[in-house]
């Protein structure tokens, strides 16, 4: 039997052969199954590539390649137009809505929303040309029914009932599969720092307990005006509200995705990638991406939905300077460019910038350098188990 815990500083997954007493979980049929098709790089159109191969454990389930703002396809000559995301504790956001009452989008999955729920995003990358590049959902399953390396009927049919696989179903039940993997502690461990902090269990040093402040205060950072710092219920902190926001990012000179072959890109150069907006066809929601989850920020670059800030503290710059200093001549500008020269491009979308919330944060160096120490706070591995009463399950 195999049991999955959730582990070490770097997000690790360690595979135990007997139960431990650490608050290891045996994973259920359905999430092995699910395990075993994240992990199975047989999926893709040629072999060659799986959901961790952009989702990897050691880069807290972000791409592991550094190098490049967006990531590879199967055919490593192709790349998205937006950085992948973490999927960890992706399995609380709600799914795709409009809140009437705080008169905003909220929930889905993917950068823009498109996905209502977890099983619909898993539904994606296995079909897209740029990512796993299969032809259609019946390839994948193909693919799974010849499997030399896995003995998935049986699993099928012990999971979703005899002959799963061969029903018009077993797409559906290949994403229900991982969307359960998706939701085991092993992508929601909730085992930073800061969560022993709020249970007393562990105390922070001066600057992280500065940083804290400067992330909190209203007249500071005020961090938490869309990355929630504290419980909601029976709920650990998240540090997102789901929600989606122009916060005036740049286009990415270094995005390989403008140099793709018009079958890919027919704007080449001048693509804009409109978020919200473009997936919803409306005005007054382009250039508004989702709020992504701070938990272990450290280790997901690059940051925001193009992947321009290599840096955290570019970032936390960025925000708090976005308004103050000059704008760059070049709306080509990079990151590390910007920060020597002291100024930042253009947003890439120019309409409905969010001007009330950030970019005249005035935040001081010591300042920037406190809100980085708490946030380091946020990365799981701390301690072996989570100090809530219960591994939460969305």
């Amino acid at each position: 039997m195999k049991i999955w815990h959730p582990f070490t500083m770097l997000g690790v997954m360690i595979n135990l052969v007997t139960f431990s007493a650490l608050g290891a979980e045996v994973l259920t049929p359905k999430a092995e199954l699910g395990r075993q098709l994240f992990f199975d790089k047989n999926l893709s159109e040629p072999a060659g590539q799986s959901c961790s191969s952009c989702h990897d454990p050691l880069a807290a389930f972000t791409d592991k390649d550094k190098t490049q703002p967006t990531s590879k396809g199967v055919d490593t000559s192709l790349h998205g137009n937006r950085s992948a995301p973490t999927v960890m504790y992706a399995a609380f956001s709600p799914a795709f809505t409009f809140d009437r009452q705080a008169n905003l989008y909220k929930g889905g999955q993917f950068w823009d929303g498109r996905a209502r729920t977890l099983r619909d995003q898993a539904k994606g990358p296995f079909l897209n040309p740029v990512e796993m590049a299969n032809p259609t959902p019946e390839a994948v399953i193909e693919k799974i029914k010849n499997s030399s390396t896995t003995d998935y009927s049986t699993q099928f049919d012990a999971v979703y009932g005899k002959e799963a696989l061969n029903t018009k179903q077993a797409y559906n039940y290949t994403v229900d599969a991982i969307a359960e993997f998706e939701r085991s502690p092993v992508f929601n461990p909730f085992t930073s720092k800061y969560d022993f902090y709020l249970f007393g269990k562990a105390r922070f040093t001066a600057q992280e307990k500065r940083g804290l402040i400067v992330f909190e205060s209203k007249d500071k950072g005020n961090c938490i005006a869309c990355h929630d710092s504290r419980p909601s219920g029976a709920t650990p902190p998240l540090f997102t509200d789901f929600s989606y926001d122009n916060i005036g990012i740049p286009k990415n000179p270094d995005n390989p995705f403008y140099l793709l072959p018009p079958q890919f890109n027919v704007n080449g150069m001048a693509f804009v990638d409109l978020g919200l907006g473009g997936q919803l066809k409306l005005p007054d929601q382009e250039g508004k991406f989702k709020v992504p989850t701070l938990r272990n920020i450290a280790l997901t670059s690059p940051y925001t939905h193009n992947g321009y800030f290599k840096t955290l503290r570019g970032v936390v710059t960025f925000y708090s300077t976005r308004n103050v200093i000059k704008r760059c001549n070049n709306s080509f500008t990079n990151e590390k460019t910007a920060l020597q020269q002291k100024c930042w491009p253009m947003p890439e979308v120019p309409q409905n910038v969010n001007f009330s919330e950030l970019g005249n944060l005035n935040l001081s160096q010591n300042d920037v350098n406190d809100v980085l120490a708490f946030l380091n706070t946020l990365t799981d591995g701390y301690g072996k188990v989570s100090p809530w009463p219960s591994l939460i399950k969305p």
